[in-house]
Protein backbone atom coordinates (compact mmCIF):
# COMPACT_ATOMS: atom_id res chain seq x y z
CA UNK A 1 0.00 0.00 0.00
CA UNK A 2 2.60 2.44 0.89
CA UNK A 3 4.51 1.63 -2.29
CA UNK A 4 1.55 2.34 -4.19
CA UNK A 5 0.87 5.76 -2.74
CA UNK A 6 4.87 6.54 -3.06
CA UNK A 7 4.14 5.70 -6.90
CA UNK A 8 1.23 8.25 -7.19
CA UNK A 9 3.04 10.96 -5.65
CA UNK A 10 6.15 10.36 -6.83
CA UNK A 11 7.64 10.58 -3.61
CA UNK A 12 11.66 9.70 -3.68
CA UNK A 13 12.67 6.44 -2.35
CA UNK A 14 16.39 5.82 -0.69
CA UNK A 15 17.87 6.59 -4.03
CA UNK A 16 17.05 10.33 -3.86
CA UNK A 17 14.67 9.61 -6.99
CA UNK A 18 11.05 8.21 -7.32
CA UNK A 19 8.29 7.41 -9.81
CA UNK A 20 8.28 11.06 -11.23
CA UNK A 21 12.17 10.93 -11.89
CA UNK A 22 12.86 12.09 -15.58
CA UNK A 23 15.78 10.72 -17.51
CA UNK A 24 17.58 13.67 -17.47
CA UNK A 25 17.33 14.49 -13.85
CA UNK A 26 19.39 10.93 -12.48
CA UNK A 27 21.52 10.86 -15.36
CA UNK A 28 25.01 12.60 -14.45
CA UNK A 29 27.42 13.68 -16.97
CA UNK A 30 29.43 10.47 -18.91
CA UNK A 31 32.12 11.57 -21.04
CA UNK A 32 33.98 9.17 -22.92
CA UNK A 33 31.41 6.31 -22.40
CA UNK A 34 30.48 3.68 -25.13
CA UNK A 35 26.95 2.77 -25.13
CA UNK A 36 24.86 0.32 -27.35
CA UNK A 37 21.09 0.35 -27.36
CA UNK A 38 18.54 -2.08 -28.34
CA UNK A 39 15.16 -0.81 -29.26
CA UNK A 40 16.62 2.72 -29.43
CA UNK A 41 14.27 3.97 -32.38
CA UNK A 42 11.29 4.86 -30.13
CA UNK A 43 9.86 5.45 -27.32
CA UNK A 44 11.72 4.39 -23.66
CA UNK A 45 15.01 3.24 -25.68
CA UNK A 46 14.83 6.75 -28.53
CA UNK A 47 14.82 9.23 -24.58
CA UNK A 48 17.09 6.84 -22.94
CA UNK A 49 19.80 7.13 -26.14
CA UNK A 50 18.94 10.74 -26.16
CA UNK A 51 20.20 11.33 -22.80
CA UNK A 52 23.16 9.49 -22.90
CA UNK A 53 24.47 11.22 -25.87
CA UNK A 54 23.33 14.61 -24.33
CA UNK A 55 25.25 13.97 -21.20
CA UNK A 56 28.74 12.99 -23.49
CA UNK A 57 27.84 9.06 -24.15
CA UNK A 58 28.95 7.97 -28.23
CA UNK A 59 25.50 5.99 -28.07
CA UNK A 60 25.68 2.75 -30.79
CA UNK A 61 21.68 2.17 -31.82
CA UNK A 62 21.40 -1.25 -33.16
CA UNK A 63 18.50 -1.27 -35.53
CA UNK A 64 16.41 -3.30 -38.18
CA UNK A 65 15.13 -0.07 -39.84
CA UNK A 66 17.78 2.27 -41.06
CA UNK A 67 15.90 4.83 -41.88
CA UNK A 68 14.35 4.53 -37.96
CA UNK A 69 17.28 4.79 -36.66
CA UNK A 70 18.76 7.65 -39.01
CA UNK A 71 15.96 9.67 -37.81
CA UNK A 72 16.59 9.12 -34.10
CA UNK A 73 20.14 10.13 -34.67
CA UNK A 74 19.06 13.38 -36.66
CA UNK A 75 16.71 14.20 -34.15
CA UNK A 76 19.70 13.80 -31.09
CA UNK A 77 21.68 15.74 -33.40
CA UNK A 78 19.30 18.52 -33.80
CA UNK A 79 19.50 18.66 -29.89
CA UNK A 80 22.86 18.45 -29.56
CA UNK A 81 25.24 18.85 -32.26
CA UNK A 82 28.24 17.27 -31.13
CA UNK A 83 26.73 13.85 -30.27
CA UNK A 84 27.91 10.81 -31.53
CA UNK A 85 25.34 8.71 -32.99
CA UNK A 86 26.56 5.45 -34.92
CA UNK A 87 23.98 3.33 -36.51
CA UNK A 88 24.55 -0.68 -37.45
CA UNK A 89 22.39 -3.37 -38.77
CA UNK A 90 20.45 -5.67 -35.93
CA UNK A 91 17.70 -7.92 -36.12
CA UNK A 92 17.09 -9.34 -32.54
CA UNK A 93 15.00 -11.67 -33.78
CA UNK A 94 17.51 -13.39 -35.94
CA UNK A 95 20.85 -15.17 -34.47
CA UNK A 96 22.36 -14.29 -37.48
CA UNK A 97 21.99 -10.87 -37.05
CA UNK A 98 23.01 -10.80 -33.52
CA UNK A 99 26.58 -12.83 -34.75
CA UNK A 100 27.05 -10.42 -37.66
CA UNK A 101 26.32 -7.01 -35.72
CA UNK A 102 28.33 -8.36 -32.54
CA UNK A 103 31.59 -9.10 -35.10
CA UNK A 104 30.57 -5.18 -37.04
CA UNK A 105 30.82 -3.56 -33.77
CA UNK A 106 33.94 -5.52 -32.21
CA UNK A 107 35.72 -4.84 -35.52
CA UNK A 108 35.28 -0.95 -35.08
CA UNK A 109 37.92 -1.31 -32.17
CA UNK A 110 35.73 0.60 -30.20
CA UNK A 111 35.79 0.07 -26.00
CA UNK A 112 32.22 -0.97 -24.23
CA UNK A 113 31.11 0.69 -21.09
CA UNK A 114 27.66 0.32 -21.38
CA UNK A 115 24.93 -2.24 -22.86
CA UNK A 116 20.99 -1.59 -22.69
CA UNK A 117 19.10 -4.19 -23.45
CA UNK A 118 15.85 -2.54 -23.87
CA UNK A 119 14.07 -3.95 -27.35
CA UNK A 120 10.58 -5.15 -26.30
CA UNK A 121 8.06 -6.90 -28.61
CA UNK A 122 4.75 -8.26 -27.82
CA UNK A 123 3.03 -10.26 -30.54
CA UNK A 124 -0.27 -9.64 -31.90
CA UNK A 125 -2.00 -12.19 -32.80
CA UNK A 126 -1.15 -16.02 -33.73
CA UNK A 127 1.85 -17.47 -32.92
CA UNK A 128 5.24 -16.63 -35.21
CA UNK A 129 8.45 -18.30 -34.75
CA UNK A 130 11.56 -16.47 -35.95
CA UNK A 131 13.85 -17.73 -38.92
CA UNK A 132 15.97 -20.49 -35.98
CA UNK A 133 12.07 -21.46 -34.85
CA UNK A 134 11.75 -19.78 -31.44
CA UNK A 135 8.57 -18.08 -30.59
CA UNK A 136 9.06 -14.48 -31.67
CA UNK A 137 8.50 -12.92 -28.76
CA UNK A 138 11.07 -14.92 -26.53
CA UNK A 139 13.62 -14.54 -29.55
CA UNK A 140 13.42 -10.62 -29.87
CA UNK A 141 13.28 -10.17 -26.22
CA UNK A 142 15.25 -12.34 -24.35
CA UNK A 143 17.32 -14.94 -26.41
CA UNK A 144 18.76 -12.14 -28.60
CA UNK A 145 19.83 -10.48 -25.85
CA UNK A 146 21.22 -13.27 -24.13
CA UNK A 147 23.29 -14.07 -27.17
CA UNK A 148 23.94 -10.25 -28.01
CA UNK A 149 25.57 -10.17 -24.02
CA UNK A 150 27.51 -13.08 -24.63
CA UNK A 151 29.30 -12.43 -27.39
CA UNK A 152 30.11 -8.73 -26.10
CA UNK A 153 30.86 -9.32 -22.54
CA UNK A 154 34.46 -10.26 -23.17
CA UNK A 155 34.86 -6.42 -24.74
CA UNK A 156 33.25 -4.89 -21.56
CA UNK A 157 35.55 -6.46 -19.55
CA UNK A 158 38.29 -5.45 -21.55
CA UNK A 159 37.39 -1.91 -21.25
CA UNK A 160 36.78 -1.90 -17.50
CA UNK A 161 40.22 -3.48 -17.32
CA UNK A 162 41.87 -0.81 -19.42
CA UNK A 163 40.08 2.30 -17.99
CA UNK A 164 39.23 1.41 -14.14
CA UNK A 165 35.76 2.53 -15.24
CA UNK A 166 32.72 -0.53 -14.11
CA UNK A 167 30.95 -1.53 -16.80
CA UNK A 168 27.40 -2.10 -16.82
CA UNK A 169 24.30 -4.08 -18.53
CA UNK A 170 21.12 -3.08 -17.92
CA UNK A 171 18.41 -5.27 -18.83
CA UNK A 172 15.13 -3.80 -19.19
CA UNK A 173 12.31 -6.18 -17.79
CA UNK A 174 8.67 -5.63 -16.36
CA UNK A 175 6.13 -6.47 -13.86
CA UNK A 176 4.44 -8.39 -16.24
CA UNK A 177 6.80 -11.07 -15.30
CA UNK A 178 5.26 -12.04 -12.17
CA UNK A 179 2.17 -12.58 -14.23
CA UNK A 180 3.90 -16.17 -15.00
CA UNK A 181 3.01 -19.47 -13.25
CA UNK A 182 4.18 -22.66 -14.03
CA UNK A 183 7.35 -24.19 -15.66
CA UNK A 184 8.66 -21.47 -18.91
CA UNK A 185 10.62 -24.50 -20.46
CA UNK A 186 7.25 -26.26 -20.53
CA UNK A 187 5.22 -23.41 -21.50
CA UNK A 188 7.65 -23.08 -24.55
CA UNK A 189 8.01 -26.51 -25.90
CA UNK A 190 4.03 -27.33 -25.85
CA UNK A 191 3.39 -23.82 -27.67
CA UNK A 192 6.21 -23.77 -30.25
CA UNK A 193 4.99 -27.46 -31.04
CA UNK A 194 1.30 -25.95 -30.88
CA UNK A 195 0.13 -28.28 -28.28
CA UNK A 196 -1.42 -25.38 -26.67
CA UNK A 197 -3.31 -22.36 -27.47
CA UNK A 198 -1.36 -19.13 -28.06
CA UNK A 199 -1.57 -16.10 -25.52
CA UNK A 200 0.31 -12.95 -26.53
CA UNK A 201 0.28 -12.02 -22.81
CA UNK A 202 1.91 -14.97 -21.57
CA UNK A 203 4.36 -15.37 -23.70
CA UNK A 204 5.36 -11.99 -23.33
CA UNK A 205 5.68 -12.83 -19.25
CA UNK A 206 7.72 -16.05 -20.21
CA UNK A 207 10.17 -13.58 -21.96
CA UNK A 208 10.25 -11.13 -18.71
CA UNK A 209 10.90 -13.72 -16.70
CA UNK A 210 13.83 -14.73 -18.71
CA UNK A 211 15.22 -11.34 -18.43
CA UNK A 212 15.53 -11.39 -15.10
CA UNK A 213 16.55 -14.57 -14.41
CA UNK A 214 19.46 -14.24 -17.05
CA UNK A 215 20.22 -10.64 -14.64
CA UNK A 216 20.68 -13.05 -11.51
CA UNK A 217 22.94 -16.07 -13.47
CA UNK A 218 25.09 -13.27 -15.36
CA UNK A 219 25.95 -11.50 -12.56
CA UNK A 220 26.87 -14.41 -10.68
CA UNK A 221 28.86 -15.40 -13.83
CA UNK A 222 30.70 -12.10 -14.39
CA UNK A 223 31.29 -12.49 -10.70
CA UNK A 224 32.85 -15.60 -10.50
CA UNK A 225 35.60 -14.51 -13.80
CA UNK A 226 36.95 -11.01 -11.82
CA UNK A 227 34.84 -9.00 -14.49
CA UNK A 228 34.66 -5.21 -13.40
CA UNK A 229 31.34 -5.32 -15.04
CA UNK A 230 27.80 -5.41 -13.31
CA UNK A 231 24.35 -6.66 -14.75
CA UNK A 232 20.99 -5.11 -13.00
CA UNK A 233 17.38 -5.41 -14.57
CA UNK A 234 14.66 -3.14 -14.35
CA UNK A 235 10.83 -1.95 -14.63
CA UNK A 236 10.29 1.60 -16.60
CA UNK A 237 6.77 1.44 -15.31
CA UNK A 238 3.57 1.69 -17.31
CA UNK A 239 3.62 4.07 -20.20
CA UNK A 240 1.86 4.15 -23.55
CA UNK A 241 4.53 3.36 -26.09
CA UNK A 242 4.53 2.14 -29.75
CA UNK A 243 4.71 -1.12 -27.59
CA UNK A 244 1.24 -1.31 -26.72
CA UNK A 245 -0.36 1.69 -29.26
CA UNK A 246 -0.40 -0.91 -31.45
CA UNK A 247 -3.64 -1.89 -29.16
CA UNK A 248 -5.76 0.68 -30.48
CA UNK A 249 -9.13 0.04 -29.77
CA UNK A 250 -12.63 2.11 -28.21
CA UNK A 251 -12.15 -0.32 -25.03
CA UNK A 252 -7.75 0.23 -25.36
CA UNK A 253 -8.12 4.02 -25.33
CA UNK A 254 -10.60 4.32 -22.03
CA UNK A 255 -8.38 2.00 -20.19
CA UNK A 256 -5.65 4.24 -21.05
CA UNK A 257 -7.84 7.25 -20.14
CA UNK A 258 -8.69 5.89 -16.81
CA UNK A 259 -5.25 4.66 -16.12
CA UNK A 260 -3.83 8.16 -16.94
CA UNK A 261 -2.85 9.25 -13.24
CA UNK A 262 -0.84 6.16 -13.25
CA UNK A 263 1.27 6.18 -16.30
CA UNK A 264 4.53 7.81 -16.65
CA UNK A 265 5.71 9.97 -19.44
CA UNK A 266 8.21 8.20 -21.87
CA UNK A 267 11.12 11.13 -20.01
CA UNK A 268 9.88 8.95 -16.56
CA UNK A 269 9.53 5.56 -18.05
CA UNK A 270 13.44 5.99 -18.99
CA UNK A 271 14.36 7.99 -15.77
CA UNK A 272 15.11 3.79 -14.19
CA UNK A 273 17.21 2.73 -17.21
CA UNK A 274 19.27 5.72 -17.07
CA UNK A 275 19.69 5.40 -13.41
CA UNK A 276 21.18 1.87 -13.32
CA UNK A 277 23.10 2.79 -16.31
CA UNK A 278 24.82 5.36 -15.17
CA UNK A 279 24.53 6.60 -11.59
CA UNK A 280 27.19 6.56 -8.86
CA UNK A 281 25.07 4.94 -6.48
CA UNK A 282 24.38 2.26 -8.18
CA UNK A 283 28.45 1.62 -8.88
CA UNK A 284 29.11 -2.16 -7.53
CA UNK A 285 25.58 -3.13 -7.28
CA UNK A 286 24.88 -6.25 -9.35
CA UNK A 287 21.93 -8.94 -9.86
CA UNK A 288 18.96 -6.80 -8.75
CA UNK A 289 15.90 -5.48 -9.91
CA UNK A 290 15.10 -2.08 -10.04
CA UNK A 291 11.42 0.32 -10.57
CA UNK A 292 11.30 3.79 -9.74
CA UNK A 293 14.54 4.35 -9.41
CA UNK A 294 14.48 2.10 -6.15
CA UNK A 295 15.61 -1.54 -6.00
CA UNK A 296 12.24 -3.31 -5.85
CA UNK A 297 11.35 -6.96 -5.16
CA UNK A 298 11.24 -9.18 -8.45
CA UNK A 299 8.26 -12.08 -8.26
CA UNK A 300 9.57 -15.28 -6.30
CA UNK A 301 10.12 -17.40 -9.59
CA UNK A 302 12.32 -14.97 -10.40
CA UNK A 303 14.37 -14.94 -7.83
CA UNK A 304 15.28 -18.95 -8.34
CA UNK A 305 19.26 -19.40 -9.03
CA UNK A 306 18.24 -23.10 -10.36
CA UNK A 307 16.20 -21.97 -12.41
CA UNK A 308 18.50 -18.94 -13.56
CA UNK A 309 21.06 -21.34 -14.22
CA UNK A 310 18.60 -23.83 -16.04
CA UNK A 311 17.51 -20.89 -18.63
CA UNK A 312 21.26 -20.27 -19.23
CA UNK A 313 21.65 -24.10 -20.15
CA UNK A 314 18.87 -23.95 -22.29
CA UNK A 315 19.37 -20.79 -24.20
CA UNK A 316 22.80 -21.90 -24.83
CA UNK A 317 21.67 -25.31 -25.73
CA UNK A 318 19.08 -23.53 -28.27
CA UNK A 319 21.78 -21.45 -29.67
CA UNK A 320 24.40 -24.35 -30.23
CA UNK A 321 21.61 -25.97 -31.64
CA UNK A 322 20.38 -23.59 -34.07
CA UNK A 323 24.07 -22.57 -35.10
CA UNK A 324 24.75 -26.21 -36.08
CA UNK A 325 24.41 -27.15 -40.17
CA UNK A 326 21.93 -29.61 -41.14
CA UNK A 327 19.28 -28.98 -37.96
CA UNK A 328 15.79 -28.58 -38.91
CA UNK A 329 14.50 -24.97 -38.08
CA UNK A 330 12.03 -26.02 -35.00
CA UNK A 331 14.28 -29.26 -34.11
CA UNK A 332 16.98 -26.40 -32.68
CA UNK A 333 14.62 -25.35 -30.23
CA UNK A 334 12.42 -28.12 -29.17
CA UNK A 335 15.10 -30.70 -28.61
CA UNK A 336 17.30 -28.49 -26.47
CA UNK A 337 14.22 -27.62 -24.28
CA UNK A 338 12.89 -31.60 -24.43
CA UNK A 339 15.97 -32.26 -22.49
CA UNK A 340 15.45 -29.89 -19.48
CA UNK A 341 11.52 -30.27 -18.82
CA UNK A 342 10.82 -32.15 -15.84
CA UNK A 343 11.47 -35.55 -15.88
CA UNK A 344 7.38 -36.70 -16.41
CA UNK A 345 6.92 -34.00 -19.02
CA UNK A 346 9.75 -35.41 -21.00
CA UNK A 347 8.02 -39.16 -20.83
CA UNK A 348 4.95 -37.29 -21.90
CA UNK A 349 6.74 -35.50 -24.51
CA UNK A 350 8.43 -38.35 -25.64
CA UNK A 351 5.86 -40.77 -25.87
CA UNK A 352 3.74 -38.07 -27.97
CA UNK A 353 6.24 -37.61 -30.37
CA UNK A 354 6.67 -41.65 -30.56
CA UNK A 355 5.43 -43.07 -33.34
CA UNK A 356 2.88 -45.25 -32.82
CA UNK A 357 2.76 -49.33 -33.63
CA UNK A 358 -0.25 -50.49 -35.71
CA UNK A 359 -1.88 -53.25 -33.93
CA UNK A 360 -1.15 -56.74 -35.20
Amino acid sequence: MLRAVRYLLGSPGASGFGSRSTAEEVTPDLGATTAIITGATSGIGAETARVLAKRGARVVIPARSAKAAEDVRARIVAECPAADILVLPLDLSSLASVRAFADRFLALGLPLHLLINNAGKFSHGQLALSEDGVEMTFATNYLGHFLLTKLLAGRMAETAAATGVQGRIVNVSSSVHGWFAGDWAEYLHLVTRRKIPYDATQAYAVSKLANVLHTKELAARLQEMGANVTVNCVHPGIVRTRLNRDRDGVLTDLVFLLLSKLLKTIPQAAATTCYVAAHPRVAGVSGRYFADCNEALPSPAATDRHEAARLWRVSEAIIDGCTSTGQPQQDCTTAPLLRFLPAQTQSQAGAASSPRRRAC
